[in-house]
């Protein structure tokens, strides 16, 4: 897989990722977002143990300790910055919620700075435009009831950013496909005991109705087991800011399915000014971002 494959395949993940502020949408608040996290990460797990159970344990013997200590620090990071996001989005509506989910892209050249590594100017100019169309857009919406969300969502954000720069470098250094399914069994194990803490009852408490089980099917397939394990692929052959900035074209995504799906499915996006300027700014930004130089050119023949 080359540079650009992997763009491909970031683009595909993204695709991917977008749906999540739909199903989210469709999951009732009386249900905890520990109990989302739990349920649909293990279903993820037990997908990926049953089609890759061989090349599973094969890595195990392999790595032993060593790979279980680092899935166990990205199942925690994981578990953290997906839990606020659920809490943070319901404050939002699709469009809102989903400019908010790409602050990581602005946050993320700024922790690469804060642990000694290179950001290249084309990666800050991408940060700048992605940064500039998350303003515009939200900018215009946003109100003194939302500060929470923001707050819950910022966090998360600043976690994902540690994510990802972690999971780049270990995706190069074990299967990803082992990896995946690690950080999905952990998460799930991890946010059962919040959960059960807090609500005794847990899967007896769920409202086991068919847009429930609809929605965490679809989430736990297409996100957690499909999405996840293709994007640690990607990330052979990218690096954290590029990854992040193609992230951020979650946003386009999102308002599309705002626009396009009916009210019963999505909260309905109202194509402002102010949002087509900001998604613009995004794709814009993914555009620097993408097009590849002659640096990247030369670290592709070394690798």
């Amino acid at each position: 897989m080359n540079s650009m494959q992997a763009n491909l395949c970031l683009i595909c993940v993204t695709l991917c990722w977008s749906t999540e502020v739909i199903i989210f949408a469709n999951i009732p608040e009386s249900i905890p977002p520990f109990a989302t996290t739990c349920i649909t990460s293990m279903i993820g797990a037990v997908l990926l143990i049953m089609c890759f159970f061989k090349r599973i344990t094969a890595e195990i013997r392999k790595h032993k300790q060593k790979l279980l200590i680092k899935c166990i620090w990205l199942g925690i990071l994981n578990m953290s910055y997906n839990v606020l996001y659920l809490y943070g989005l319901k404050f939002f509506d699709v469009s809102t919620g989903a400019f908010t989910l790409s602050m990581t892209a602005v946050i993320l050249p700024v922790i690469l700075l804060t642990m000694r590594q290179k950001v290249s100017f084309k990666t800050w100019a991408s940060a700048a435009l992605v940064f500039a169309g998350i303003f515009l857009a939200v900018g215009q919406t946003a109100s003194i009831g939302q500060i929470w969300g923001v707050v819950m969502v910022g966090i998360g954000c600043i976690i994902r950013a540690f994510f990802i720069v972690l999971l780049n470098k270990y995706a190069r250094e074990n299967d990803p496909v082992v990896i995946s399914a690690f950080i999905s069994l952990i998460v799930g194990i991890l946010s059962f005991i919040p959960w059960f803490v807090t609500e005794p009852s847990t899967f007896a408490g769920i409202p086991w109705k068919t847009d429930v089980i609809a929605s965490m099917a679809i989430y736990s397939y297409f996100v957690v087991a499909f999405a996840q394990t293709l994007n640690i692929f990607a990330q052979r052959r990218s690096t954290p800011a590029n990854a992040t900035i193609i992230y951020s074209l979650e946003i386009a995504f999102s308002v599309v399915w705002g626009i396009l799906l009916p009210a019963n499915i999505v909260d309905q996006v109202e194509m402002t000014p102010w949002i087509l300027f900001g998604v613009l700014l995004v794709i814009a930004g993914n555009i620097i971002e993408i097009i590849p130089d002659g640096r990247g050119k030369i670290r592709e023949a070394e690798n």
